[in-house]
């Protein structure tokens, strides 16, 4: 046992949840993009904006304010009526889990601690419970409980805390970019996510073993 610990690469894996494990349908928001006229991708736009998004991953406001700073972003380019409704529409946006990722991850966590680490909204709770995630992980490190959103080091600190190890064991995994980079620069090992199969090829050590 002591032999096999010595041969991991990682002690831990923090890992990311939207476009990693959660996914979201766009569907219903682009038919209504179309019916208002303005292009694809107008309101993720407006919505996601630092200074739109932000407030909402801190805690600081709920989902219902967050719909009303897009609607007030968007009502130079629509109605009133269709920027509430396109607002409506982002917050409300179905989702699902990936099956590959998840079945993986649960793997993973048979063997070395995992942690959540996301920039999420004061419903993650609740959606984790409703995707039947609730016991993915061993700790869900949430900006919006935490105060502090990535790519700032202090919320991949605090994940690297409750996974019970230094920095430079973790193993981080993430859609985006800067996020990996920061993690990278802590001393993490890095993983830039485009599908299951970069898991698979990271974590072979524990998946094969």
């Amino acid at each position: 046992m002591a032999s096999e610990i010595l041969r991991r690469p990682f002690d831990a894996v923090l890992c990311d949840l939207d476009n990693v494990i959660r996914f979201y349908d766009m569907a219903p928001l682009t038919g209504l993009e179309r019916a208002a006229g303005v292009a694809e991708g107008t309101t993720a736009r407006v919505a996601f904006a630092p200074e739109v998004d932000l407030p909402l991953l801190l805690g600081k406001i709920t989902k219902e304010e967050w719909v009303d700073s897009i609607a007030s972003a968007l009502s130079g380019q629509v109605s009133q009526t269709h920027a509430r409704q396109l607002g409506m529409a982002l917050a409300n946006a179905p989702f699902r889990a990936d099956d590959a990722a998840v079945t993986l991850l649960r793997r993973v966590r048979r063997h070395i601690p995992l942690v959540l680490v996301t920039n999420a909204t004061l419903e993650l709770e609740r959606d984790l419970e409703s995707m039947g995630l609730a016991d993915l992980a061993d700790h869900v490190v949430s900006s919006a409980r935490v105060g502090v959103a990535k790519p700032d080091r202090e919320i991949y600190e605090i994940a690297a805390r409750r996974a019970g190890t230094a920095a430079g064991r973790c193993l981080f995994v993430d859609d985006r970019l800067e996020n990996v980079e920061a993690a990278i620069a802590l001393g993490m090992t890095g993983v830039h996510y485009h599908e299951p199969a970069d898991l698979q090829k990271v974590l072979g050590f524990v998946l094969n073993g």
